[in-house]
């Protein structure tokens, strides 16, 4: 078992209740609607994506934090870590709202994938990430490229301060490839 950060379909989205996130939808754009923005509507035929997001979330993050904590401001380490659900939309701030998911407690924090990109993106390029040689898009590919080898062989051509803690360099690119695909796609992110 164990959590896993996926995306979320256009079906799940609308969905009320236990088996969906309709109430984190319609409460997100309860406020989006009271910011005097446009509500996020999740359209199924808008950008079909070939299958979904999915990446199991088990390394250690002590690396990953320690990495954040020299290269963020404590805003930004806020912004980057503490949402529950990310969706394609340039928010200036994260947005609290009074209904939970699965993993978020009572409330649910919402961030902008725009944001995120830009600070994974950071961090990226502080550790000299080789963003171009990880798999990007089918599901579980990250974790199995981090797992079964394909980290260790691009560590030995292209060496750098990624291989240092290769746990951090796993959440670097996962929450670069996440903040990627919500906007490539356009949907939603969750913890799940």
């Amino acid at each position: 078992m164990g959590v896993y950060l996926v995306s979320v379909d256009a079906q799940d989205w609308s969905r009320p209740g236990e088996d969906g996130y309709g109430d984190v939808a319609a409460a997100l754009n309860t406020e989006l609607e009271r910011r005097g923005l446009l509500p996020y509507e999740l359209r199924r035929a808008a950008r079909e994506t070939p299958g979904w997001f999915e990446e199991k979330v088990s390394p250690s993050m002590d690396g990953f934090e320690a990495l954040c904590r020299t290269r963020l401001t404590d805003a930004e380490l806020s912004t980057l870590l503490d949402w529950s659900v990310l969706v394609p939309l340039a928010l200036d701030e994260e947005i609290v709202l009074p209904v939970g998911t699965a993993y978020s407690g009572e409330e649910a924090v919402v961030a902008g994938a725009p944001r995120v990109l830009a600070l994974a993106e950071r961090l990226a390029g502080a550790v000299a990430l080789p963003v171009d040689a990880i798999p990007a898009g089918e599901n579980l590919a990250l974790s199995l490229w981090f797992l079964q080898g394909g980290a260790e062989r691009t560590a030995r051509v292209r060496p750098g301060p990624w291989t240092e803690d290769r746990d951090a360099a796993f959440y670097v690119a996962l929450y670069l490839r996440a903040a990627q695909y919500s906007l490539r796609y356009g949907c939603p992110m969750i913890y799940s």
